[in-house]
């Protein structure tokens, strides 16, 4: 008898009374991990510029190509952690970065013996499969939080070494397609620094005065990235604002 006095005294102020569907919508920033293992976009972006932020100093070690390596296999296997959603995602990506490291370890401990062009056909294609697992990922989101962010940093640094792989591959196939000149000394070879150099400064639309395309597939290349970097900012805000000024489904909305 109490419950029903109780509202009618709310109806007659005219307050309607609370059901289930009235309660607050569940919080859609709560933190979202894109991983089988809860590995975050987060963590595999640090462990990404850690490996940009450091392999010009390791490579000069004594030791300095084990320590890049184990670095490399670092990223390799946090990416794999980053981007299986699901059990059957999880053993296509194992599938394709087991070449990749492979590749990576047998080339440190016995150079030459798998070919140039398989190992870089290898990373290549992995990188390929992240960017599009993380895409997937940003394209996905409900709303922008931490881990969209850092996907989208993650994506753009990624497709730095995508290119840095192909202009090293290129380079190994027709030496004449750059030309390098590091103070007084030219007509050096590209190493793989060099072509990270060349990729991030073109991604970025610096441009360098020390390593120059000669090759129409170089110019191309260079030409490709560059468009790719700024198209990829223009579209990227773009989806992260419109996340952004979504306003979030009412419940019970038809």
């Amino acid at each position: 008898m109490d419950a029903v006095k109780q509202r009618d005294e709310l109806l007659s102020d005219g307050q309607k009374p609370k059901t289930v569907s009235d309660a607050p919508p569940p919080d859609d920033n709560r933190r979202t991990t894109s991983g089988l293992f809860r590995f975050s976009a987060a963590q595999f972006l640090l462990v990404l510029i850690a490996l940009l932020l450091t392999i010009p100093f390791i490579v000069e070690l004594h030791d300095g190509g084990i320590v890049a390596s184990a670095l490399t296999t670092l990223v390799l296997i946090s990416s794999v952690m980053a981007v299986s959603g699901q059990r059957r995602s999880l053993v296509l990506t194992i599938l394709l970065v087991l070449p990749t490291l492979g590749a990576e370890w047998v080339e440190h401990y016995q150079p030459g013996f798998v070919p140039v062009w398989v190992s870089s056909v290898a990373r290549l294609t992995f990188i390929v499969y992240v960017i599009a697992q993380m895409l997937r990922f940003i394209l996905g989101a409900p709303q922008v939080n931490s881990d969209v962010l850092c996907a989208g940093i993650a994506i753009y640094l990624l497709v730095g070494l995508l290119w840095a792989g192909a202009y090293w591959q290129l380079a190994g196939l027709a030496p004449a397609s750059f030309a390098i000149r590091h103070g007084s000394a030219t007509n050096q070879v590209m190493d793989q620094f060099d072509a990270l150099y060349f990729s991030f400064v073109s991604l970025t639309c610096l441009g360098c005065n020390d390593i120059v395309p000669l090759s129409r597939v170089a110019r191309m290349l260079m030409m490709v990235e560059a468009t790719t970097g700024v198209l990829y900012l223009a579209v990227m805000i773009a989806r992260l604002v419109a996340l952004y000024s979504r306003k979030p489904e009412k419940p019970g909305a038809a």
